[in-house]
């Protein structure tokens, strides 16, 4: 792999995601950035692994965008929920979120986020675990939050950083790789590109 020695804040950084939660924490670290969604087909292989699924569904992201900006830093991600060996994606309708819900409540899963950066033709990849534990909910309760909107889109029916936050008795691992982006991970990944992080920690 080539060695960039570059500072983050000199390259033209592009996210490779809709996500607005993913856009929120890139934003927070203060960093300029474009958002391009890419078009890829996210299913799931028969007897995929989570793990293998969420790199592999990043890693697509990312060579798409990359493809065409060879010369940018493109950092995408994929995050699904796992509970009893079973992937849960994004609800189809609210009658799916509903049963992703009740399948959650009272019980701990793991969510799992893939990452892909990509720069001149390199790609490196990785991806992080956390576990979630939720509260006992009724389905008057979950009913309730789904009418929020908040299970719209997201990967295991919920939201940790809106309301679904009171859904949710404990976690273990990285709070931001259950919203969607775990930071830590990521800076460990640019290290790995040789790109300094010194200006954004303002060291």
């Amino acid at each position: 792999m080539s060695s960039f020695n570059v500072c983050l804040t000199e390259l033209k950084i592009i996210l490779a995601s809709g996500s607005p939660r993913r856009c929120e924490l890139l934003k927070s670290l203060g960093l300029d950035f474009e958002i391009i969604k890419p078009d890829v087909d996210e299913s799931i292989l028969k007897n995929e692994l989570p793990e293998k699924l969420c790199v592999r569904l990043a890693e697509l992201k990312a060579g798409a965008i990359a493809s065409v900006h060879k010369n940018s830093l493109v950092i995408a991600a994929d995050t699904v929920v796992v509970i009893d060996d079973k992937i849960l994606g994004k609800p189809k309708n609210r009658d799916e979120a509903f049963s992703m819900l009740k399948i959650l409540q009272g019980r701990e899963h793991k969510v799992l986020t893939g990452i892909a950066l990509a720069l001149n033709g390199n790609l490196i990849s990785d991806f992080e675990s956390s576990s979630v534990k939720f509260r006992p909910l009724s389905d008057n309760e979950i009913r309730a939050y789904i009418l929020t909107g908040e299970s719209d889109d997201k990967a295991g029916a919920y939201a940790i950083q809106g309301k679904g936050a009171l859904l949710v008795e404990q976690i273990n691992g990285d709070y931001f790789n259950v919203v969607g982006l775990p930071l830590c991970k990521l800076g460990f990944m640019l290290e790995k590109f040789d790109i300094s992080l010194t200006k954004v920690l303002n060291v």
